[in-house]
């Protein structure tokens, strides 16, 4: 008989996996808004998991600190504040621009067809769908920080976008269509294989980001 105390089965191991991303992606999408109190038992139901899938889910999430437990032991979504925000912002505009100029030289228009076409439709489209804005988003960058070829590099980027995802995407909406012209920017300069124009479309994309955030927050 299969304990519930541990994962020692691929099944049980798999399971906790794809729980883990999908309580990754309501924290993200702000689903599960920060400060929102965790219940361990609701959110198995609710995902149709056991206690140990969610239990190791859960643990996860809060040893990367997503989650975060009171005086009282009560486990609760973390808020991020407007400093959390800032500090992981610049952390992005130390690392992002550098990033996109160590991938230009690896861009490939197999690989940023997609991308630019993803983007036409969203540039097209009166009122984009907030989640396929997002999902672009995700695309591009990951796309990015994955082709600077430092792991070290992608890892950290991909911790620093959460908390400024997560940040934006409880705020107003602020622009029709937040990006287009500096995300163009950036796909033209990888397109070109112009790392010294990627490195500074980067930056300009992440200092517009900054002023549209602090001017609407």
């Amino acid at each position: 008989m299969q304990m519930d105390d541990g994962l020692n089965e691929v099944g049980d191991s798999s399971l906790a996996d794809e729980t883990y991303r999908s309580l990754l992606a309501d924290i993200l999408s702000a689903r599960l808004a920060g400060g929102s109190v965790v219940q361990q038992r609701r959110l198995a139901t609710k995902h149709a998991v056991s206690r140990s899938p969610m239990r190791h889910a859960l643990g996860r999430l809060e040893g990367e600190g997503l989650l975060v437990r009171n005086e009282k032991g009560v486990l609760s979504v973390r808020v991020i504040s407007l400093k959390d925000y800032l500090d992981s912002l610049t952390m992005r505009m130390l690392l992002e621009p550098t990033a996109a100029a160590l991938a230009s030289p690896h861009a490939s228009r197999l690989e940023l067809d997609p991308l630019t076409r993803m983007l036409d439709e969203i540039e097209a489209d009166p009122e984009p769908d907030p989640e396929v804005v997002w999902a672009f988003d995700d695309a591009l960058h990951n796309y990015i920080a994955s082709e600077s070829r430092n792991p070290f590099m992608a890892t950290t980027i991909g911790e620093m976008r959460r908390y400024t995802t997560i940040f934006e995407r409880q705020l107003p909406v602020v622009r029709a269509k937040p990006g287009v012209p500096e995300h163009r920017a950036i796909l033209l300069a990888l397109a070109a294989n112009d790392a010294e124009a990627a490195r500074r479309a980067m930056t300009d994309h992440l200092e517009v980001v900054r002023q549209g955030v602090l001017a609407n927050y």
